[in-house]
């Protein structure tokens, strides 16, 4: 999970931060923010549709290098010390702005996959000449709750719970097979708009599958040196 660690509070640098009161207008603009953040992801993921390596080369360009931030495994957060400090106002110069699941690089990457293949989806089986609509609902269904296990996996992550998050990213991973069985299979000829969604959905079901993984690998080394530390 090089390019994707959780980007959760570590230890109890939140206690730092002191009281932080945001009113209404401070949280619509944060989550405008952090709204930009997945269409810059959702942007350089779309431009580089097709590389061997594109899930690592979006992640470099949004700046999630372990490498680059020095990270060290999952409690790395994605971010240096430095960065931290910066960000939440812990003695650097940044504005203090407050940790939210919606910052998470598992969690961009997820929502703005899912966002590409729901809005695409969504424009096709809207016309039922193109889709059957059984099939419509049961793939905007297994979409959804696909993302919403993830989301929840993301979640766990943040709140240091690896066993549970591998748990959740596994019920993810059953719910897109599912997604993969309804898109997979035979299409009648006088349907070709959902053949050529199909061709388009499939490589990204894949990338999600393969963040996934990366996760539940790094959790379960995380559990791993946790167990060999107390022996």
């Amino acid at each position: 999970m090089s390019d994707f660690e959780s980007d959760s509070f570590p230890e109890n640098d939140w206690d730092e931060c002191g009281d932080l009161v945001w009113n209404e207008f401070d949280w619509e603009r944060y989550l405008r923010e952090q709204n930009d953040v997945l269409h810059r992801y959702l942007g350089h993921y779309e431009r580089l549709r097709g590389h061997p390596e594109c899930i690592d080369e979006v992640a470099h360009l949004m700046g999630w290098d372990a490498e680059q931030r020095g990270t060290d495994g999952i409690e790395g957060n994605g971010l240096s010390k430095d960065d931290r400090d910066e960000t939440h106002g812990l003695g650097g110069s940044g504005p203090i702005e407050p940790y939210t699941l919606h910052r998470n690089p598992v969690f961009i990457a997820t929502k703005a996959i899912y966002l590409s293949l729901q809005r695409s989806w969504e424009r096709l089986a809207s016309d039922a000449a193109k889709v059957p609509q059984s099939l419509a609902l049961s793939v905007l269904t297994s979409l959804c709750r696909g993302e919403e296990q993830a989301v929840l996996g993301v979640q766990a992550l943040d709140l240091g719970d690896y066993a549970m998050a591998i748990s959740l990213f596994k019920r993810g991973l059953e719910e897109l097979n599912r997604t993969l069985a309804l898109v997979i299979g035979p299409v009648p000829m006088e349907r070709p708009a959902f053949s050529t969604w199909r061709d388009d959905a499939i490589p990204r079901l894949f990338d999600l599958r393969e963040i996934w993984l990366r996760v539940i690998n790094e959790c379960r080394e995380e559990l791993g040196r946790r167990v060999d530390n107390e022996t």
